[in-house]
């Protein structure tokens, strides 16, 4: 299994899988044995089946829309945005709307594509763990987490930017 760092920067073992999307034809194959994040379309299909297991998640694809659990979000333990590739950023704006507009206060979770340069601007966005992707060095994630000591912009981390913050 892979590791996760947390957004402070602590490494744990990761012991949730994520499920993938299932071809045309086939059902979900959700594993007995562990926790188990699966497409958040195919949990809402399912809800009444999967509420209130907190060892079911949901992850979103960077097309999706967070919308579609909007008043959910907090029934689920765990939620992974998915980053296809290095160049998709709309995983940061799910990120953003689930924390925001939607109140999610539960684990939010980078997986995909996640690289070291990635991490800070994930954690300022409302992510708290990530899974890097495989040829990365975990043990350099904790330094890329605080590489700037200052955010110009507000975002989850601070409600004001930085020249509110010096004015005040």
């Amino acid at each position: 299994m892979p590791d996760v760092i947390n957004a402070d920067g602590t490494i744990r073992q990761d012991n949730w899988v994520v499920v993938p999307r299932p071809e045309d034809g086939e059902s979900l194959a959700i594993p007995t044995d562990q926790p188990a994040l699966i497409p958040a379309d195919l949990w809402l299909a399912g809800y009444d089946h999967f509420t209130g297991n907190d060892r079911i998640g949901v992850w979103f694809d960077s097309h999706d829309e967070p919308e579609m659990i909007a008043d959910k979000v907090n029934e689920l333990p765990l939620i992974g945005v998915n980053f296809p590739r290095f160049v998709d950023g709309r995983g940061y704006s799910i990120a953003r709307l689930l924390r925001e507009r939607f109140g999610y206060q539960n684990e939010l979770r980078a997986i995909g594509d996640v690289l070291l340069d990635q991490l800070q601007f994930m954690k300022r966005c409302g992510f708290d763990s990530y899974v890097l992707r495989a040829d990365k060095d975990i043990s350099q994630a904790a330094k890329c987490l605080n590489f700037f000591s200052q955010g110009y912009q507000a975002a989850t981390d601070t409600d004001l930017p930085l020249f509110r913050r010096r004015a005040g």
